[in-house]
């Protein structure tokens, strides 16, 4: 097994309390795209991934693991190109504010990546939210300084589950993808880790995922990043 030297975090259900932190501003994302009809802002949040039986959102659902994109393609789809853009530039725009001022950190979060940013690993964040929005959570939550980047999904040519992130840090930090440890709560996260060749595929149970969703993908499953650090010491 090659040493781990560099993390991934996912960004929501990863550092970032999920449920607490997006279920308002996903709402209000729904009403705008329903002009403020509130029975079809609940249809709408229902067929991105919002299932109002359990009270929470779905595993791998569009809004769980998807891109501010994604959740354009899904309630506009007779917008053409330019309209998607333009609702997607308002929506990321929106998140990217909103999200980091109602940002909620996973308990034990911060301590923990203070704690791996002092034994040296090289950290970063790659989530299919906006890289604007992630820069601003990281600086919200008082985290950022110990991070290399900030990926979102507008930085690389294709997001998750797609490579291309792995390759980024990899070109930034000079590490190879054996030496990187993924870590995410969703599938999205872990099929990443498997496509850009990750030494390791971390899957969290703080989020969204269940057990049986991130298993077959997954080297290990933790209930939260808290416990990455004994892992890595003992792995």
């Amino acid at each position: 097994m090659a040493e781990i030297k560099g993390i991934l975090f996912d960004k929501d259900g990863t550092l970032v309390d999920f449920e607490k932190t997006w279920y308002a501003l996903a709402d209000l994302m729904a009403l705008h795209a329903a002009d403020g009809d509130r029975a079809a802002a609940d249809r709408l949040m229902e067929r991105a991934g919002y299932d109002y039986a359990r009270g929470g959102f779905k595993a791998d659902s569009v809004f769980a693991a998807g891109t501010n994109a994604d959740i354009v393609a899904l309630w506009y789809p007779d917008a053409d190109a330019a309209q998607r853009r333009e609702k997607t530039l308002f929506f990321d725009s929106f998140t990217a504010e909103q999200g980091a001022l109602q940002s909620v950190p996973l308990e034990g979060s911060r301590e923990t990546i203070a704690n791996l940013h002092r034994a040296g690993f090289r950290l970063a964040v790659a989530t299919n939210d906006s890289t604007g929005g992630a820069e601003k959570t990281l600086l919200a939550l008082g985290i950022a300084q110990m991070f290399d980047a900030a990926y979102g999904y507008d930085s690389v040519a294709n997001p998750k589950p797609a490579p291309d992130t792995i390759v980024a840090f990899c070109d930034l930090t000079g590490l190879k993808p054996s030496e990187l440890a993924m870590v995410g709560d969703n599938r999205h996260d872990l099929e990443m880790a498997k496509a850009g060749g990750a030494g390791l595929a971390v899957g969290v149970l703080s989020g969204t995922g269940t057990a049986e969703s991130l298993a077959p993908l997954a080297d290990v499953v933790l209930d939260s990043i808290v416990d990455l650090p004994a892992y890595l010491a003992a792995r």
